[in-house]
């Protein structure tokens, strides 16, 4: 037991060294991973909490929802909203955003979420998660409103997932590097168990839905040929994929050994940038990769200095090993 580090200690810890930690930010994180807690007790009696199969409604994207998206969408909503930490919060799962009621304090900071990534993947027992993200409500003199969370990611003050797994573990970036803190079922505690993760810049992994591979642009196109050629193409190696069809669960074997995550916009709707959402999923999942040493574009640009234009806005993604997303942010430059 000497010498464990639990999240509450360490956010204590970051508030003295670096100074940029407000005390209502530590608790409001401390709240985040105390609902992720409650929601891996969720997942993990799966069938015998009866938390597996279809909600029997649609969420704002048009997509089917799962008992357990509803249920921790519920937890999460539930655990931050009498805190005094937050001004508004906003998640995957709803149109609008959900303002804090009259009945309880308001603070100074927005908290938007992807309240279970994975969904496809809750009933066939695969790893599953949570994606949140924290921004400052910068104008406290009126209630927030939708515009109020259109702020560019590089505007994050925190971000992190928990993935549900044989493990459950809890990634955080508050801006000083990315830490790993895996849950003590006995304890209940969150412990330090990975400090300052690096993606490697180089890598022989990578992750895509090849399923969609007659769909997706030139660009994309020639960079997964490229890989698939290995020894015996242009890039004299050999490449393995790796496909969760859980961003959490691909980012994290990311984090841990390399790779990069692609999910790119295709022609199937040239009238949508993407399929990820760029406020719930690929901005704090870029903030981390970034703290990580890696990179993060939407084969354009930095995924972190696009500007929102609404709530439920998607993106195109390619993050992860920096030099295999410079190489094919390139193509889509050169290729247009």
């Amino acid at each position: 037991m000497q010498g464990r580090i639990t999240l509450t200690q360490y956010l204590i810890e970051q508030q003295r060294q670096h100074n940029s930690l407000p005390a209502d930010l530590r608790l409001l994180i401390e709240v985040v991973a105390r609902a992720c807690k409650m929601i891996s007790h969720n997942v993990g009696k799966g069938a015998l909490g009866n938390f597996l199969g279809s909600a029997g409604s649609e969420n704002v994207q048009g997509e089917v929802q799962k008992k357990l998206d509803v249920v921790s969408n519920d937890i999460l909503l539930e655990a931050n909203e009498w805190g005094g930490n937050l001004a508004a919060m906003a998640s995957e799962e709803l149109e609008q955003i959900h303002l804090i009621p009259h009945r309880y304090p308001k603070g100074e900071y927005l908290l938007l979420f992807d309240p279970l990534d994975g969904s496809s993947n809750i009933d066939v027992n695969v790893s599953i998660g949570t994606i949140f993200s924290v921004l400052r409500h910068t104008d406290k003199t009126r209630t927030p409103d939708e515009q109020s969370f259109l702020q560019a990611g590089t505007q994050q003050v925190a971000a992190g997932y928990a993935v549900y797994g044989p493990q459950t573990v809890f990634v955080l970036t508050t801006g000083h590097g990315v830490h790993c803190f895996t849950l003590d079922r006995e304890l209940g505690s969150w412990v330090l168990t990975q400090s300052n993760m690096r993606i490697p810049h180089a890598t022989h992994e990578y992750a895509i839905n090849a399923s969609n591979a007659r769909h997706w642009h030139p660009p994309v196109q020639r960079y997964i040929n490229e890989l698939l050629m290995g020894k015996d193409g242009e890039r004299k190696q050999d490449f393995n994929m790796r496909w969760v069809a859980s961003m959490v669960a691909d980012v994290h074997r990311i984090l841990n050994r390399g790779g990069i995550f692609m999910y790119p916009a295709d022609q199937r709707d040239p009238t949508k940038p993407g399929r990820l959402r760029l406020m719930y999923e690929a901005n704090p999942i870029a903030f981390i990769v970034e703290q990580a040493h890696g990179a993060a574009t939407n084969g354009q640009q930095r995924i972190l200095e696009l500007m929102p234009t609404q709530l439920h806005e998607r993106v195109a993604v390619f993050l992860g090993s920096k030099d295999e997303v410079d190489r094919v942010t390139r193509y889509h430059h050169e290729m247009g």
